[in-house]
């Protein structure tokens, strides 16, 4: 699976996947053979951190 380049638009996309499937980001990540730790690196470049109690990055 190919995850957007930009991190605002990354953001969105994660978030709205999360919150869609009600999976938790390692499992979403599991299933789409997504490396979880990179999207939490990348993330966390512009800003955002992962919540894991409320499932999403903030």
């Amino acid at each position: 699976m190919q995850i957007p380049n930009d991190p605002f638009i990354l953001f969105s996309y994660i978030n709205t996947q999360l919150r869609d499937s009600g999976l938790t980001l390692e499992d979403f990540c599991a299933e789409h053979a997504l490396d979880a730790r990179t999207i939490i690196e990348r993330l966390a470049k512009a800003g955002f951190r992962y919540d894991a109690a409320q499932r999403r990055f903030r």
